[in-house]
């Protein structure tokens, strides 16, 4: 269930803690609210002696590592051969500098409700950009060159879109008031709580969205919630269809009879990098990719924006080692060559390109010579499965009869989200069979722990409850699992769902525990047996509480009786010790 959230006197929600329990407005300082949603908004600008230069980072009290402002700044504008003249928006994702603060408890109780692709991650932020580049007589370079950057943790790429199209123009007419104005009506927003919709007043504008939980189907319509925001009249909000989906047929369009390579590529987690003419297709491609794969989540590095200065250059484009597991968004040329060597490449240009007018095939060998003209697919890779020329000549035709956008990306997102959960499916139920009989799970004893995965022992079972049950697609599904069980997609997977069968364990003896007759278990035990079992069932309380054990309220009730009934048997001396302690 989501938190419960109110309305205080100034028309701003509260926000449930870890525990449960209501934080109150009063326990909210400034900036805590524009924290959930911001980390600090950047202005960065070209210095003729610096190069790009932080001018401004606001609030002012967000302290930034050097590395941090450094590949803020480099990633804040286009390269320089890319020649973006005017207004453009695009998106980039930078690591956070090594100890460093973590996640804010708003940021914990968001990941414990919302999907798992699209939780906030303690390692990385997300950059926001909107750049501006203007023919300027009176600068020395006779350009204006600025940008406005929005640094945050949650990766709501079309929501900080929106907000970044909101704020930067009004920077560039007003200067910096305009800045602290939308930091100030930031400040106002309720908490990000997964399930809950949300009106997000900004400079006059009102957005609307829904923040995605678990358990959000696609297409359901958002309802809206109470995290209503009514300090004064306002317009009509702007009601945001996604928060963080990308227009994903735009994206692929000029790849689109390679859409299941693609999902292949990213399923396994292989290297690919992305070259486009323009920050805005490179980062939206990449954001693409990440999302194929969806629900799953996409456990490997990626940049929807990288340049020769970031700091992982080297690690990323060495020669030493193989490409590791990252996904790169590049419009320099200069990658054509330095990145020649990676296995999968995908060559985009950034004119319109429909699929009825692809005459490319997939690209090998010899034509990597080719990489900085020819749009296309360049790899080595055989994929395992067939391609589902249904969809394709679908979405061929949509083309033909000028079928919205809206509804041409639907239909791909649906097709790979159903491929997708034909392919976890049998994983689910196979991780399930991992579980102990509830049966032989004691009160009395530790909870078991799941059954190893043994990859062989789960191939065997996709003869009778494989990929085929719910989808039609043909190929060597065993093939691509065995390169899946080798990707991180697969680790991440595996250890977030072995993490939860031990929890439900956990949760399934502790209720044992609570339904047991501890009077008649502690009759002709010793003392130290007796204590041992309080200071156990105390200790699992509180584990409930940190490690999300889905224990329901009525169970910790009953374990706190059950704790009182044997602490009833023991000396005066020793109850009170307990009930102090």
């Amino acid at each position: 269930m989501a938190a419960e959230t109110g309305v205080d006197e100034r028309g701003v929600g509260d926000l449930d803690d870890l525990d449960g329990k209501r934080i109150k407005p009063s326990k909210l300082l400034p900036w805590d609210r524009f924290s959930s949603w911001i980390h600090c908004i950047c202005i960065v600008t070209f210095d003729l002696e610096l190069g790009q230069a932080m001018e401004l980072i606001y609030p002012g009290h967000i302290k930034l590592s050097e590395q941090e402002k450094s590949n803020i700044c480099y990633l804040a504008f286009p390269d320089s051969n890319s020649g973006c003249m005017g207004d453009t928006q695009f998106h980039m994702r930078i690591r956070q500098s090594p100890g460093r603060t973590g996640l804010l408890p708003e940021h914990q109780f968001y990941n414990q409700k919302c999907p798992v692709y699209l939780q906030a991650d303690p390692g990385y932020y997300y950059g926001y950009v909107y750049f501006r580049q203007v023919k300027d007589k009176s600068l020395p370079r006779g350009y204006f060159q600025k940008s406005i950057v929005i640094i945050s943790r949650l990766p709501f790429v079309s929501l900080f879109t929106e907000i970044s199209a909101l704020i930067a123009p009004e920077f560039f007419e007003n200067g910096e008031p305009s800045i602290e104005a939308a930091c100030h009506d930031i400040d106002q927003w309720p908490s990000p709580v997964p399930s809950e919709t949300v009106n997000l007043p900004l400079l006059g504008t009102v957005l609307q969205a829904q923040i995605p939980c678990q358990g959000n189907k696609v297409g359901v319509a958002a309802t809206l919630g109470s995290t209503e925001v009514n300090l004064a009249p306002l317009p009509p909000p702007t009601v945001l269809s996604s928060v963080h989906e990308v227009n994903m047929f735009r994206c692929f369009a000029p790849v689109i009879s390679h859409v299941h390579l693609l999902w292949e590529l990213v399923l396994t987690a292989e290297p690919i990098v992305v070259m486009a003419g323009s920050p805005t297709t490179c980062s939206e491609m990449v954001q693409a990719l990440v999302s194929m794969i969806t629900p799953l989540m996409y456990c490997a590095d990626f940049r929807p924006y990288f340049t020769i200065h970031d700091s992982e250059f080297k690690e990323y484009t060495t020669k030493a080692h193989a490409p590791p597991p990252v996904i790169l968004g590049v419009t320099n040329p200069f990658f054509a060559k330095t990145l020649q060597h990676w296995p999968h490449i995908i060559r985009i240009c950034d004119a319109p390109c429909l699929p009825s007018t692809q005459k490319h095939k997939l690209k090998k060998g010899g034509n990597l010579k080719m990489l900085d003209s020819k749009p296309g697919v360049y790899t080595y890779y055989r994929p395992f499965l067939h391609k589902d020329k249904t969809i394709l000549k679908k979405l061929l035709k949509g083309v033909q009869t000028k079928r919205p956008g809206e509804v041409q990306t639907a239909l791909i997102r649906r097709h790979l989200l159903e491929l997708t959960q034909s392919f976890i499916i049998p994983l689910e139920r196979y991780m399930a069979s991992l579980m102990p009989l509830q049966k032989n799970i004691s009160p009395y004893k530790a909870a078991p722990a799941p059954r190893p995965f043994n990859p062989d022992d789960f191939l065997s079972t996709l003869g009778t409850s494989g990929p085929q049950l719910t989808s039609g697609i043909k190929g060597d599904w065993v093939g691509l699992y065995r390169r899946f069980f080798r990707s991180p997609n697969f680790s991440g997977w595996f250890n977030a769902r072995y993490r939860e069968v031990s929890q439900k364990l956990q949760a399934l003896q502790l209720e044992a525990l609570s339904d047991a007759d501890l009077k008649v278990w502690v009759q002709g035990k010793q003392e130290v047996e007796v204590v041992d079992m309080i200071l156990r069932i105390r200790h699992k309380l509180e584990q409930s509480k940190t490690e999300e054990l889905p224990l329901s309220d009525t169970t910790r009730d009953q374990l706190r009786l059950r704790m009182a009934d044997i602490i009833c048997t023991l000396p005066e001396d020793l109850k009170t010790v307990l009930k102090t302690s």
